[in-house]
């Protein structure tokens, strides 16, 4: 049966759609507002030029501007493909003029669905799975703001009293607290131990003593004031309120992810899985979908988190292998961290790290190793529903 293939260029205020048959004549292209009323006539248009024949829609982003038009398609029964903005970019320079419009990256995207049979189709997630999706990526959000304003107030401190800046952790709530209140050598100087405990002590800091003896010890080998003393004290004392709220952020979004993530049907089985704790059980949920029916084989599921090595063969050269281009970061992380981690606690995980270590692998590649393991692992674990055991469940003979 012939088909229609309608290809979207996503934007924040209006997307483009645009339709083509299986000829690759163009049969429909406009550009719509990201409103309901809007882009239900195009769904309406496109399927009406279908007259009976199936439709395939193709879109260049899985979530946020086109959240709504995805919703809608998938409400309506669409089979909707995924083609990554990158894949687009790269086919673009096959196709004749150098300009970039979107009606022109629309055409792109409808035509290489239309010619390609390796886009993966998307499927609407469990609601569980796009809660931890929408959680785990504000969170990844607020650990990344949080790293650059630990940075800054490493560094704001540092022009001032270098050796509070050695002597003092700053992403602790500890000494975060204290540099709220105390900020140049003088100041802590005039405080002294035994107030300045007592000021930690109030706010109920952990180890106030000794950390106001770090304090007091580093404001006594410095005895020189810098030039702009007062202003860098006072973008000190910002910072350090800045690094304990985004801190609190992190801590209540972490409470929302666990409570979310342990009402799945497959928190236990992946909590099992050494080195796998509630975030990052939370990111592979949300990666996959809440399922890995998405997925024909492990090596499928290998290849989308890009823990598998893909081949660069050429001429006489064969076996040279590269980390692929296209690949679920997230997910990578969620495999590379957790080998990471098994292996200081799982003498399964070990005992294959010592292995491939032994085989004259260096430490990334033999933690790469491990992690495209775990994949095989995890995959059995989901299939057969149970948890995973150091020692794996004997089979009794029938």
């Amino acid at each position: 049966m012939s088909r229609i293939w309608a290809g979207i260029d996503s934007g924040k205020g209006h997307h483009h759609g645009l339709a083509l048959d299986a000829d690759g004549r163009t049969l429909l292209s406009r550009r719509v507002a990201n409103d309901e009323p809007e882009l239900l006539k195009l769904i309406g248009d496109v399927l009406d030029l279908a007259d009976g024949r199936e439709v395939t829609w193709a879109i260049d982003m899985t979530g946020g501007e086109p959240a709504l038009l995805l919703a809608l398609l998938i409400n309506h029964g669409q089979e909707v493909l995924y083609m990554p903005g990158r894949l687009v970019n790269r086919a673009s320079d096959g196709y004749r003029g150098e300009g970039k419009t979107d009606a022109r990256d629309a055409y792109v995207i409808a035509d290489q669905a239309r010619m390609r049979r390796d886009l993966r189709p998307i499927r609407p997630g469990d609601e569980a799975a796009i809660e931890l999706k929408l959680l785990t990526g504000r969170r990844a959000d607020l650990v990344e703001d949080r790293t650059r304003a630990v940075n800054r107030l490493r560094g704001t401190l540092l022009s001032m009293f270098p050796a509070l800046e050695r002597a003092l952790e700053v992403t602790n709530t500890g000494p975060l607290r204290l540099l709220t209140g105390y900020q140049t050598p003088a100041s802590i100087r005039r405080a002294g131990i035994s107030r300045l405990t007592t000021w930690l002590a109030n706010r109920r800091v952990r180890g106030a003593r000794s950390l106001a003896e770090a304090a007091v010890e580093a404001a006594e080998r410095q005895q020189t004031a810098v030039p702009g003393e007062k202003i860098i004290a006072k973008l000190v004392h910002t910072l350090a309120g800045e690094v304990m709220a985004l801190n609190e952020q992190v801590s209540e979004l972490d409470k929302l992810i666990k409570g979310r993530f342990h009402e799945h049907e497959l928190a236990d089985i992946v909590l099992s899985v050494p080195g796998i704790g509630t975030v990052l059980g939370a990111e592979f949920l949300a990666a996959v979908g809440g399922s890995l029916d998405e997925f024909d084989s492990p090596d499928a599921l290998a290849a989308f988190a890009g823990v598998a090595p893909a081949p660069r063969d050429s001429g006489k050269v064969s076996g040279n292998l590269h980390r692929p281009i296209t690949y679920h970061r997230r997910l990578q992380r969620v495999f590379y961290t957790s080998a990471l981690v098994s292996v200081r606690y799982d003498p399964n995980s070990r005992k294959f790290y010592d292995r491939k270590r032994a085989e004259g692998k260096k430490h990334v590649q033999a933690v790469l190793a491990l992690a495209r393991r775990r994949v095989n692992v995890i995959w059995a674990l989901i299939r057969d529903r149970r948890c995973y055991e150091v020692t794996p469940p004997v089979t009794e003979a029938a």
